[in-house]
């Protein structure tokens, strides 16, 4: 009871910083989903590091330290490509967004291809895609308040609460809530995982080396990549395929728009691949897990973090290491919740109703959240994936809008709008098949070479996309010439 005691506390004092953010201001659209874009390096700091500290991170990346073994290692890398790249993408898509005004990931497409139908594609697969993120969100909640009740409060009711906080949280208080919540959630989440990653080895094994040499001798090669499954093709392929993803998803697209200059994310590219290194100490504390929790299975890996945790420290440390647990779904599962709504309302609603004001679409953007929220319950208790595989399946649809994205930015125009949303059609059409279906490419094609047949399956919808991308956009451009059509207008 201690414990659930100190995890209600640390949400009370989230809820206390989102009354606080928004106090003073006129909560319009601009000022829910992109702060008034008036963040500073400080506050869009919190943002992007809220996108690697997620429940996906604290329960995901311990539970699959814990059940996979060398495969894990796949979450350290990609984020510290994508923090490379950002340095010279994200200035780049911020004065656009700053020049056109733009509030989501749609509007960006919208505006570059002077095409509403592709801003509407453009948001059926991102809220697609924000779903299965925020069951990620909802079901990492529902494990962490669970646990720190010592089951006194169920799993589910664990989740049904969690969703009806966090849908209240990101109505009140919008996109600075998750900014001033972020603080909080950043400190907690350093201390508690550098102190469990550090402590956790040398409290139990005597320090690092020994821990890993531990493991090898119960479990040999399993902290190596195998040669078959998640083998360095998949590795490689899954890094690179995450790394396209990162920025793709909505609510990271959507939070570049905060900033109140583009030096921000110049000084962040510096700082955040050192950031990411902190996931180390969650690895180690799954890898402890391994020999001190044995026995768990499948999604049930994703206690492992938690059950240590439990066995080792007094309940009041216990509800510390919930709290900043929680924090870590309440402020990612703010930003999906708002984003998702944002853009159902904005580029799905307003283009069928022309006619809707500013006012009476942030109004809808609102009433929204609640309604997202309660599709993201209905999988949640609908799905028995771990959470780390509703992430890889999340990503696998987001990359999708990457290729479009990037070529949109180039200054001589390389894609039209019939390529990019026959690109973004077929690529989602391919992870829906291979998601749907299991189907993998060992099944499809066994006469494939291992390395070609253990490919991220997401790789294989981005290949297609491509060529679909390139197809269309040459048949396209080749018919317009020959009936004598203006070429499309570039959109600066």
């Amino acid at each position: 009871m201690t414990a659930l005691l100190v995890v209600v506390a640390t949400v009370l004092v989230a809820v206390a910083l989102a009354l606080q953010a928004r106090r003073g201001r006129d909560m319009d659209l601009e000022q829910w989903s992109v702060g008034g874009r008036g963040f500073g390096s400080v506050f869009v700091f919190l943002l992007m590091a809220g996108e690697i500290y997620t429940t996906f991170t604290f329960l995901g990346g311990s539970g699959w330290a814990y059940g996979k073994g060398g495969p894990a290692f796949y979450i350290l890398c990609y984020g510290s490509i994508a923090f490379v790249m950002s340095y010279w993408l994200l200035p780049t898509l911020w004065r656009y967004a700053k020049r056109k005004g733009l509030l989501s990931q749609a509007d960006f497409f919208t505006a570059k291809f002077d095409s509403p139908g592709l801003g509407v594609l453009v948001s059926l697969v991102g809220v697609v895609a924000l779903v299965p993120y925020l069951v990620l969100q909802l079901k990492g909640l529902g494990i962490i308040v669970s646990e720190t009740s010592g089951g006194r409060i169920p799993y589910a009711a664990a989740i049904i609460a969690g969703t009806v906080v966090l849908a209240a949280y990101v109505t009140i208080s919008g996109v600075r809530g998750s900014a001033w919540t972020a603080a909080l959630k950043d400190v907690l989440i350093l201390v508690v995982v550098v102190f469990l990653g550090i402590y956790l080895p040398l409290h139990y094994f005597g320090g690092f080396g020994a821990m890993f040499h531990a493991i090898d001798a119960a479990k040999p090669g399993f902290l190596t990549l195998p040669s078959k499954g998640m083998s360095p093709s998949w590795f490689v392929s899954t890094v690179l395929l995450s790394a396209f993803g990162f920025y793709m998803w909505p609510h990271s697209f959507g939070a570049v728009y905060t900033a109140r200059d583009e030096r921000v994310f110049r000084r962040n590219a510096v700082v955040l691949p050192l950031y990411q290194l902190i996931l180390l100490f969650v690895f180690f504390a799954g890898f402890a897990a391994v020999l001190v929790v044995p026995g768990l299975k499948g999604s049930d890996g994703d206690l492992s973090l938690l059950r240590i945790t439990a066995k080792t420290f007094d309940p009041w440390f216990v509800g510390v290491v919930g709290g900043a647990g929680v924090l870590t779904a309440l402020v990612p599962g703010s930003l999906i919740l708002m984003t998702a709504a944002t853009m159902l309302a904005k580029n799905i609603y307003r283009v069928a109703r022309p006619a809707t004001t500013d006012r009476q679409t942030a109004v809808l953007a609102k009433i929204l959240v609640p309604v997202v929220a309660l599709v993201a319950l209905y999988f949640t208790f609908n799905g028995g994936d771990t959470i780390v595989s509703l992430l890889l399946m999340g990503y696998s649809l987001v990359t999708q809008l990457f290729p479009a994205m990037v070529l949109s930015l180039c200054r001589r125009r390389l894609v039209n709008t019939a390529g990019a949303a026959a690109g973004i059609v077929v690529g989602v059409a391919v992870v829906a098949a291979f998601t749907i279906s299991g189907a993998t490419l060992t099944g499809l094609a066994p006469w494939l070479p291992q390395p070609l047949k253990d490919l991220n399956t997401g790789v294989v919808a981005l290949l297609a996309n491509l060529l679909v991308l390139g197809l269309v956009t040459m048949i396209t451009r080749r018919h317009r010439a020959v009936r004598g059509a203006p070429s499309e207008a570039v959109s600066a």
